[in-house]
């Protein structure tokens, strides 16, 4: 991952500083893995956490709440190039269930004492692919009811090219997350609601490879929504990762 060149706004404090009381897990286990994992993996069940297959980017992106691109090293890092791949066990303190949230503060601490992460927030200047409102106003259907957002993505038939992709009741964060370019996609819609979203598109995975008639590009896709990309600078804010170490044994 690569730094971008423009400073903005520094902060004022590291990212050890916490408004609300830390957490800490009352135990855990952290085992490197000899080679790259298959797949990754992450549960929870009761107070226990498990974590499979995560590098240290991917352990950052869940415990902080990040986008792949939110993460900078300095001075690089093989750990922050993700070379390294972890199984993490964890258990809460108590019997009941933590939130998310409180699953992430757990985490923070973690990183914090068994790998040494040191790392500050800035705000830095990039190239950025902004979803905007189309000249004609947006198409959305609003979500029903106050069910937890769901996706469903996959072919409509196993042969077919095309994917269909239903985001229920959900905010534009699943949307705009769907996208792989290359560089980040923001929201600057301004639209804060819920929606129904039905779209097709072909994914990039497979028009990477070659196109065909009747692909169908995301962001064609989106245009049926009244939605469409535009390329622009945008301050995006970062973690910087100072100081970072393989964890301590177990």
């Amino acid at each position: 991952m690569r730094a971008a060149a423009i400073v903005l706004v520094f902060a004022s404090s590291s990212v050890h500083a916490q408004r609300t009381p830390q957490l800490r897990f009352d135990v855990a286990s952290i085992r490197q893995l000899d080679a790259p994992p298959a797949s990754t993996r992450y549960s929870t069940s009761g107070p226990r956490l498990t974590i499979s297959g995560y590098s240290l980017p991917l352990l950052l992106i869940e415990a902080y709440d990040l986008k792949n691109y939110q993460i900078v090293g300095s001075p690089p890092n093989p750990l922050i190039d993700g070379l390294y791949s972890y199984d993490i066990t964890a258990t809460a303190p108590g019997m009941g269930s933590p939130t998310h949230d409180e699953f992430r503060r757990m985490l923070q601490a973690l990183l914090a004492e068994r790998f040494k992460l040191q790392a500050h927030r800035e705000r830095r200047e990039m190239p950025v692919y902004a979803m905007v409102v189309d000249k004609n106003g947006p198409s959305l259907r609003p979500g029903s009811g106050d069910d937890p957002c769901t996706a469903h993505i996959g072919p409509l038939h196993p042969q077919d090219r095309n994917y269909q992709m239903q985001y229920i009741n959900c905010t534009l964060d699943p949307l705009v997350n769907t996208f792989q370019e290359d560089r980040p996609v923001v929201d600057k819609t301004g639209l804060t609601g819920r929606y129904d979203i039905t779209i097709t598109a072909t994914p990039e995975w497979r028009m990477r490879d070659s196109t065909q008639p009747g692909d169908i590009s995301l962001r064609d896709a989106i245009r049926q929504l009244g939605l469409r990309l535009e390329a622009r600078k945008e301050p995006i804010e970062m973690l910087v990762v100072d100081h970072v170490e393989k964890p301590d044994a177990n």
